[in-house]
């Protein structure tokens, strides 16, 4: 079965009611999840935490049930290093998150779909990552 990486964005969109995303990310989710096994690494576990006081929150909003629980390989922190290197190097702005590289660098790695609404970087720097963007 497929497996589709939810960016953290969409989750956010979802979670916060996000007034301009909120109908594209729940349609986009859950057409994804009639087809597909979703997944959340620690990267993406850790940028959502911050809308929750307490874990046992978040995990109600992300139930292992339906997020398969993704660790991270070594391979893919290397990898998001040398793309955030080239990034920088090509003038992009320090202040961007190297967060959406190790995501970007574990869905390539793993050969898993990305299921984002911000997809330019990943487009620029994960080019064999199958993006399920607007």
């Amino acid at each position: 079965m497929t497996v589709v990486l939810v960016d953290s964005n969409v989750l956010l969109d979802i979670l916060t009611e996000d007034a301009q995303w909120y109908s594209w990310s729940a349609g986009a989710l859950e057409e994804q999840a009639e087809e597909a096994v979703l997944a959340i690494n620690p990267i993406i576990y850790a940028e959502v935490s911050i809308r929750f006081a307490r874990i046992e929150q978040l995990e109600e909003a992300l139930p292992s049930q339906s997020f398969q629980r993704a660790a991270l390989p070594w391979e893919a922190a290397f990898l998001a290093g040398k793309c955030f290197v080239r990034y920088r190097r090509g003038g992009g702005p320090r202040r961007s998150p190297l967060p959406d590289f190790y995501i970007g660098a574990h869905a390539a790695l793993r050969g898993w779909a990305l299921l984002t609404r911000d997809a330019s970087r990943y487009r620029s720097y994960f080019p064999t990552v199958r993006l399920i963007a607007p």
